[in-house]
């Protein structure tokens, strides 16, 4: 694991917004391409949204497409998740994590060179 410290989190309305920071030390943040996955109480970690090392392009899963944001900010070590629309099945934890790569996402648990530690997210309906 890195010594990402996250940032944010917490309980959230349907139809609320969340935002989650993950910030790291002690490693070159801009040579990863940065993504955030989930995991809901009983089921497998889930890719939620990727972003490529310069933060042009970005890539979300089906199901957050259009209410996730991911962002990041290579000065500050820092990649974000801004969550609106939140939705009851959104609740998970969240894990941000990082991939060293030239270009692309791989979207896979087994392919993270680097996790930080999981925010709970919950949405009350």
């Amino acid at each position: 694991r890195c010594s990402c410290r996250r940032l944010g989190g917490g309980l959230a309305q349907s139809g609320g917004s969340l935002r989650l920071s993950c910030q790291d030390s002690g490693r070159t943040f801009s040579s990863y391409v940065l993504d955030w996955f989930r995991q809901a109480p009983g089921k497998e970690r889930e890719f939620v949204a990727a972003i490529s090392r310069g933060g042009g392009i970005k890539y979300y899963a089906d199901s957050v497409k259009g209410r996730f944001t991911i962002s990041r900010d290579n000065a500050k070590n820092t990649v974000y998740l801004q969550m609106n629309g939140l939705k009851p099945e959104d609740t998970a934890v969240y894990y941000c994590a990082a991939e060293r790569r030239p270009n692309g996402y791989s979207g896979s648990v087994n392919l993270m060179d680097y996790w930080g530690k999981g925010t709970q997210v919950t949405v009350s309906s």
